[in-house]
């Protein structure tokens, strides 16, 4: 076979490889197929029985101001999607960085993180996130891998999030494009999310309760938009739920100043 004949070959493999995976067939069912549950419920139901691991998925917040949000839902993905004890890569360009802050190591354990477990990384552009991005989601060893980018840059378009696509798919590593600032566009991801911070319920003694998320599923690859949802993150299982209904909003405890015998009593005990 010459030059030409195998280079025809190489591309035709190619074009089928990725009408494979557009279409959900049988050489894009590997280790991409594997799910992950997010609820046990609403939401792991839109999705065919939960999300699948091994696949580039892209988180927008809602507006500007949700940008923490989409960070921490954005956490909450990798952490279901990588196995206990697996290294999770976060990869920001510095200008996402300024417009929404550092992250805090805090911050990251109330969301159920080892800090040790994190990698940090930040770099200059979108062009190295995204050509950096492609060897991060071929490696093996890691458990989930985020890459932040701040808008809508040029260098990320149908072809950099393909090549994304099959590293993920090939490694079977999750891949979550975090992008704050950013306008929801077509693409190549297995499912977009528009994230936006819920409304936490407040615990006894009104303690601050878990991270809520007013969640909308615009893409899915594999089915129809889907959403609203409402769900908090529970840090200790690992996974989201819908928030209790209280029945009764006083049913909080309460410390009162004094029983109404007891004043009753002092009362009679002052006259």
């Amino acid at each position: 076979m010459d030059g030409k004949s195998t280079a025809r070959a190489c591309i035709e493999a190619l074009r089928r490889q990725v009408a494979a995976i557009e279409a959900g067939g049988a050489e894009g069912e590997g280790e991409a197929a594997r799910r992950v549950s997010l609820d046990r419920g609403a939401v792991d139901a839109a999705l065919g029985g939960g999300l699948r691991a091994g696949m580039l998925h892209e988180v927008i917040p809602d507006a500007i101001a949700d940008a923490p949000a989409s960070s921490g839902f954005a956490l909450a993905l990798a952490l279901v999607a990588a196995a206990k004890g697996e290294p999770i890569l976060w990869v920001r360009t510095r200008a996402a960085a300024r417009e929404t802050g550092t992250l805090h190591a805090d911050g990251l354990a109330a969301l159920g993180l080892d800090p040790a477990r994190l990698v940090l990384v930040h770099l200059d552009g979108a062009v190295p996130v995204l050509s950096a991005g492609v060897d991060i989601a071929r490696c093996t060893a890691l458990g989930a891998a985020i890459l932040e980018l701040w808008g809508d840059p040029k260098a990320l378009d149908l072809t950099s999030e393909r090549r994304l696509l099959l590293a993920a798919e090939q490694s079977g590593v999750t891949v979550i494009l975090l992008r704050p600032g950013a306008r929801a566009a077509p693409g190549g991801v297995e499912t977009r999310w528009s994230v936006a911070s819920g409304p936490s319920r407040a615990l006894p003694m009104n303690a601050p309760g878990p991270p809520t998320f007013d969640l909308k599923l615009l893409r899915h690859r594999h089915g129809p938009p889907a959403g609203p949802w409402r769900l908090e993150w529970n840090r200790d299982e690992q996974r989201f739920q819908p928030p209790p209904l209280l029945r009764d909003p006083d049913a909080v405890p309460r410390f009162g100043s004094l029983a109404p015998d007891s004043r009753g009593a002092l009362r009679r005990r002052a006259s």
